[in-house]
C-alpha cells in the first residue's frame, strides 16, 4: 500500500531522509531492511524510530521498570536491529520516544521522503476495535507512506527470533 502525501511540513536536505517505524516485530524489522536498502541506493539519511508507552505491570509479581528502564530497553533493541541491518555508508538516526505510535511516527515523518511501515495482518474486526498505525499514517502522512505487506515479511521471521533471544517484549501490537 501506499498513500500519498496530504500536505509538504518539514525541510529536506538535498538527498532527504527516509523514516522506518520499528517495534522488534518481524514485519517492522522488514520494514527497516527496506529503508536502509533503499537509503543506500539513493544517498539519504534513515531516521528509524520506536515508539512506546510505559505499562504499568498489571501482575503484581511480575517485574516493574521504570519509565527511564522501559526506554533504555527500546533503545537497546532498536540499536541491536539496526546494526543488524545496517547497510555500509549509510547514516542512520536513532529515535526512541514515548507517545501514541501513529503520532510519533507521523511527527518524525514531516519532510521525509517516504514512511516505511511493517504490516501486521490483522483482520478487519481487530482493527476496527483498536485501530491501525499503518492506516493512520496512510491516512494523514505529510509524505509518501509504503507499508510492506505480510508475505514480504516472512523471510524476516529469523530477525524476530534474533530480538526474542535478548528477551525484548514489543508490548501488545495495535
Amino acid at each position: 500500500m501506499v498513500g500519498l502525501p496530504s500536505g509538504k511540513d518539514g525541510v529536506m536536505t538535498s538527498k532527504g531522509f527516509l523514516v522506518a517505524g520499528v517495534d522488534g516485530s518481524a514485519s517492522s524489522t522488514a520494514a527497516l531492511r527496506w529503508a536502509m536498502e533503499q537509503a543506500e541506493i539513493t544517498g539519504a539519511e534513515l531516521l528509524a524510530v520506536t515508539a512506546w508507552s510505559h505499562r504499568l505491570a498489571l501482575d503484581p509479581g511480575a517485574p516493574h521498570l521504570t519509565a527511564e528502564e522501559e526506554a533504555e530497553t527500546h533503545r537497546k533493541a532498536l540499536r541491536e536491529l539496526v546494526e543488524a541491518v545496517r547497510r555500509p555508508g549509510v547514516e542512520v538516526r536513532m529515535e526512541v520516544v514515548e507517545g501514541d505510535p501513529a503520532d510519533m511516527l507521523l511527527r518524525a515523518a514531516k519532510g521525509a521522503r517516504l514512511l516505511v511501515l511493517g504490516s501486521h495482518g490483522h483482520g478487519l474486526v481487530l482493527r476496527a476495535l483498536v485501530g491501525s498505525v499503518s492506516a493512520r499514517c496512510l491516512r494523514l502522512a505529510t509524505c509518501p507512506v509504503l507499508v510492506l505487506p505480510v508475505p514480504a515479511v516472512e523471510a524476516e521471521a529469523k530477525a524476530g527470533e534474533a530480538v526474542a533471544s535478548l528477551g525484548y517484549d514489543a508490548g501488545p501490537v495495535l
